[in-house]
């Protein structure tokens, strides 16, 4: 794969991007299908509440063209609620589901719970060294203290990427200081999550988020020289995330597609 940056948003099925992301009248069905129109990745948040059914996946893959790619979420039932520990049964249920993306499978995030602290290191390090090399893994911390040497090592020696987080947890600096080294070889992973979630109005941007989306724009391209970006921007980010990657797309000499675009026929060749 080349080096390449793709970005795309966390999730895709919401009404209220009807009118000013997708065209009007955009039935709930096609909403996945026209995103992929606009962007080659997503993140999808369902599979941490569950592992997908195969149909599902399957579902997914049909909807969207070649090149698109889908980023997956570790269920909670391993990462919150078992702490890692004895969740093989599971953890072999979700690859077998994811697997069946084929090649449209981006890596998969490992998200940890904000009560997972440092001291429970044993058991992350027991279960990443029972991930299946042939699925890309990005775990994302939700306390600084995570943040350090053994940790950055640690998921080195597992090809790892370390999940680089615009959020409240850990200082946007920091961020930015670590993109410089990624800890995993074939890939790196970022999320634009926001301060809070106070934001519920999903159709328009609602805080402007230029300065910090500039910053990162200046990062970025240094970071995809040496490994393929993976990039995914929450609704809370600034209350409409497809605005917020099409920015980033922008200042990336991408070429962003105008949502007016998006009202043609369904389908890919």
């Amino acid at each position: 794969m080349p080096h390449r940056i793709r970005l795309g948003c966390q999730g895709w099925n919401y009404p209220a991007w009807v009118g000013g992301f997708y065209p009007p009248r955009t039935r709930a069905a096609d909403f996945l299908s026209v995103y992929a129109r606009a962007f080659d990745t997503v993140e999808v948040d369902s599979t941490f509440y569950a592992v997908p059914a195969v149909k599902t996946v399957r579902g997914w893959a049909d909807r969207t063209p070649e090149s698109f790619s889908f980023a997956l979420k570790l269920p909670q039932e391993i990462t919150h609620e078992k702490r890692f520990l004895g969740a093989g049964d599971t953890a072999a249920r979700f690859y077998d589901a994811a697997r069946e993306l084929g090649p449209k499978l981006g890596p998969v995030l490992i998200q940890c719970g904000p009560d997972f602290a440092p001291h429970e290191v044993d058991a992350l390090e027991e279960f990443l060294f029972t991930l299946p090399d042939d699925i890309r893994f990005a775990i994302e911390f939700r306390q600084k203290g995570w943040v350090n040497e053994g940790t950055l090592e640690l998921l080195s020696r597992r090809n790892v990427a370390l999940a680089l987080v615009d959020a409240r947890w850990i200082p946007r600096a920091w961020m930015l200081k670590l993109a410089a080294r990624p800890t995993a070889t074939t890939h790196a992973y970022v999320r634009w999550m926001g301060p809070d979630r106070s934001i519920t109005d999903y159709s328009k941007v609602l805080v402007d988020r230029t300065a910090e989306l500039d910053t990162w724009a200046e990062v970025l391209p240094a970071l995809a020289v040496r490994v393929p970006v993976y990039g995914y921007v929450n609704n809370h980010f600034s209350g409409h995330s497809p605005a917020n990657v099409r920015m980033l797309q922008s200042r990336l000499g991408q070429v962003p597609k105008d949502p007016a675009q998006l009202n043609e026929q369904l389908g890919f060749l």
